[in-house]
C-alpha cells in the first residue's frame, strides 16, 4: 500500500473518532475542524513513524497535544457552550426534547472540562467512546493496572463534579449511574 493510500485509509477510518475526541478534549465545536485539520497534517508528516495497528492510539496521543494546545490559544474566546448551542435553530421535530439533549450535552461537555486531562481521557475513551480497559490502556500508552485507577477516579471525579453542578443550578436529585 502507497504511503497515500495507507494515509487516505486512516483518515476515513479515524476521523470521527479523532473529531469527537477534540470535541471531548475541551476544544469548542467552532475550532475543532481547525484542530482535525492540524492532526492530519501532524500525522500525515509522520506517517513513516506509526506502527500498522497502532494508528488509533498514535492519533490520540497527537489529538492530545494538539487540544491542548487549542484550548490555550482559544481560551480567551472561548463563548459559554450553552449559549452557543441554544442560539442555533434545531431542525429536530420536537423542540423541548431537542433542548433537552443539547442541555445535557452542554452540561456534559462543562463536567468534562472541569476535569482533570489524564481522568477526562480514560473517561471518554471508556464510558464514551465504549472502549474496553486494555483499549484504553493502549490508546493512553499506560500500563491496564493504571488505565482502570485512573477510571475509578474519574467516574468519582464526574460524580462529585455533577453534584456542584446540581447544587449550583438546583436540581433536586442526581442519581448515578453506575
Amino acid at each position: 500500500m502507497s504511503p497515500e493510500q495507507r494515509f487516505r485509509t486512516m483518515f476515513d477510518a479515524h476521523y470521527p473518532f479523532i473529531w469527537r475526541q477534540l470535541r471531548r478534549l475541551g476544544l469548542p465545536e467552532e475550532a475543532v475542524d481547525d484542530a482535525a485539520q492540524d492532526l492530519f497534517i501532524v500525522a500525515a508528516r509522520r506517517l513513516s513513524d506509526i506502527q500498522v495497528g497502532s494508528e488509533r492510539a498514535f492519533l490520540f496521543g497527537i489529538a492530545r497535544r494538539v487540544a491542548a494546545d487549542a484550548r490555550r490559544s482559544h481560551a480567551a474566546r472561548r463563548a459559554n457552550v450553552s449559549d452557543e448551542l441554544d442560539d442555533r435553530p434545531d431542525p429536530a421535530p420536537n423542540p423541548e426534547q431537542a433542548l433537552r439533549a443539547r442541555q445535557a450535552q452542554a452540561l456534559l461537555h462543562e463536567v468534562l472540562e472541569q476535569m482533570a486531562d489524564d481522568t477526562r481521557e480514560a473517561f471518554v475513551l471508556f464510558e464514551l467512546e465504549q472502549l474496553s480497559k486494555s483499549e484504553v490502556a493502549q490508546v493512553l500508552d499506560i500500563p491496564e493496572g493504571t488505565a482502570a485507577s485512573r477510571l475509578r477516579r474519574a467516574r468519582e471525579e464526574f460524580l462529585a463534579i455533577a453534584q456542584r453542578m446540581k447544587a449550583r443550578l438546583g436540581f433536586r436529585t442526581l442519581e448515578a449511574t453506575q
